[in-house]
């Protein structure tokens, strides 16, 4: 468990960017956080960051918000849920953000920059790797190299401009993460990172989250491998606005990887045919359609189940874990420091589990719309229940019981030919014949009783066991498929199966 080291209330936050869907990967993020947050009788704050106007799409948030509804993870404060520390939109903290603007140029720990786009681009023709810091910011157009007078004439004409930290070289910067330890590096690497923008009057993700993780008091960021390069500027930015006793501890968690090693990517689900999304996603930009875990069928505790062993194991080899076996089991210390490897064949494998896990009556919930959608109207609740329960532990996916389960609700009209010439005998039309006349006479015409005088019959007439099954499982199914025998006979009812015995006759018969 993770020692909080104080007394303080544990606050976790997860922040997205409504620049597009939410991936699998923020998913996990959330995910981790949320458990992290209930296992220590903490909060989990839902932050919108969209303070990056440019990439902004419409309709974003909203679907952010519905995938946490749909997998339930749910937020305690925060954009939706309100709470005491809102507004919880970047966009709407702007004046919040300019005092600490204002506190950092005061304090000679940022300048004003006035580099326009274009001479930012010539500086990189001429100088290779170029990077706005120490060894090159006195070369550019800046208040560290402007006059007062200048500065002030450049403001009063309404030039724009950015606000850059002023990072000093050749310091040792610590970031303490509960996941991989002590991570030193060399403040060299750190270039004067963009702060603010008089464009829009926007602090960029840097500044704002720094903020807002203080003034929000969160305790502990935990977020993805991606963000660790960023790690030692939010620690000096700490330090610089003098909350450095207050910063809250990190962890960096594993990227997800792709089946070659690389980082995880929409591309990667759409070349192997998997979602990366939890939702269905309707791009309003590009009108493209990507697919969704939740509309591909999967359960939501299925997909919470496999996410959470993306990167994190319980410590024993338990594999299926409900929401609150999670959050007993949660320790960040078993998170791994390597890529956890995306397997989208496991998460299948979740999904039959979960959906073996669910009642008979809320699996037929999900699939009486599929029936539907097939010209199955009005089916008998107790009866799609029943098939259900035959054969729920056969499919990974819902609407997959269609395919199994069609004979169960349409008598077949047409025979598999090769199971007919494998299965239908000379004499199968004959023993066919009789048999019907042994079930017209059995009552009740349960799955035990019929099964045991079915076969004392054959046993009598010495037939062959495997011919007569084989050719009663074609006429009722039209080929060779399907549960035991005489659950199909029992499920669909003795007149049912007399029917589709005496079709079958004429018909293999005949040809």
């Amino acid at each position: 468990m993770i020692d909080c080291m104080s007394e303080q209330k544990v606050r976790v936050r997860f922040a997205p960017s409504p620049t597009g869907p939410l991936h699998i990967g923020g998913v996990r993020t959330a995910l981790y956080n949320y458990l992290f947050a209930k296992q220590q009788g903490g909060d989990l704050i839902l932050r919108i960051e969209d303070t990056d106007t440019q990439r902004f799409v419409p309709g974003a948030e909203e679907y952010i918000i519905e995938s946490f509804r749909w997998l339930g993870i749910r937020f305690d404060e925060g954009v939706g849920y309100g709470g005491k520390y809102g507004p919880y939109r970047q966009s709407e903290r702007k004046d919040i953000y300019l005092q600490y603007v204002h506190k950092l140029l005061d304090n000679g720990l940022a300048y004003m920059a006035f580099d326009t786009p274009e001479e930012l681009e010539a500086k990189r023709k001429v100088i290779p790797n170029f990077q706005y810091d120490a060894s090159t910011r006195m070369k550019m157009r800046n208040s560290l190299t402007l006059s007062p007078d200048e500065v002030d004439t450049l403001l009063a004409e309404g030039n724009r401009y950015v606000v850059r930290i002023k990072v000093e070289p050749n310091e040792e910067v610590h970031v303490h993460d509960i996941i991989r330890g002590e991570v030193v590096f060399n403040s060299s690497i750190v270039d004067d990172k963009v702060l603010f923008k008089s464009a829009d009057g926007l602090p960029t993700y840097h500044l704002a989250n720094i903020v807002d993780d203080h003034l929000m008091e969160i305790t502990h960021v935990i977020r993805g491998e991606e963000w660790l390069s960023s790690a030692p500027l939010h620690v000096l930015l700490y330090r610089y606005l003098g909350w450095a006793e207050t910063m809250p501890a990190f962890a960096h968690l594993p990227l997800l990887l792709n089946s070659e090693g690389g980082k995880l990517a929409k591309r990667d689900g759409d070349r192997h045919g998997f979602p990366v999304f939890p939702l269905e996603w309707h791009d309003p930009k590009k009108r493209e359609v990507s697919p969704g875990y939740r509309e591909r069928g999967f359960l939501p505790e299925a997909v919470v189940n496999f996410v959470v062993l993306l990167g994190w194991n319980p410590g024993n080899d338990q594999e299926l874990m409900d929401m609150h076996e999670l959050i007993e089991l949660f320790d960040l210390s078993h998170c791994s420091k390597s890529g956890a490897k995306f397997d989208y064949e496991k998460g299948k494998w979740f999904n039959r589990q979960y959906i073996q896990k669910r009642s008979n009556q809320e699996i037929a919930a999900m699939f009486i719309p599929v029936l539907e959608s097939h010209g199955i109207r009005d089916a008998d609740t107790d009866y799609v229940e029943k098939i259900v329960g035959l054969m729920k532990e056969r499919v990974n996916f819902v609407p997959e019981l269609w395919g199994l389960t069609t004979y169960f609700f349409t008598a077949p009209t047409e025979y598999d030919e090769k199971t007919r010439k494998k299965r239908w005998k000379e004499d199968s039309a004959a023993q066919l014949t009789e048999l019907i006349e042994v079930l017209r006479a059995r009552e009740p015409f349960d799955v035990e009783g019929t099964e045991a005088e079915v076969k004392s019959w054959i046993a009598q007439k010495g037939y062959n066991l495997g011919n007569v099954m084989n050719a009663v499982r074609l006429a009722l199914v039209g080929q060779g498929i399907g549960p035991q025998i005489f659950h199909i006979t029992e499920a669909i009812g003795k007149e049912e199966t007399i029917c589709r015995i005496r079709k079958a006759i004429e018909r293999l018969e005949s040809n």
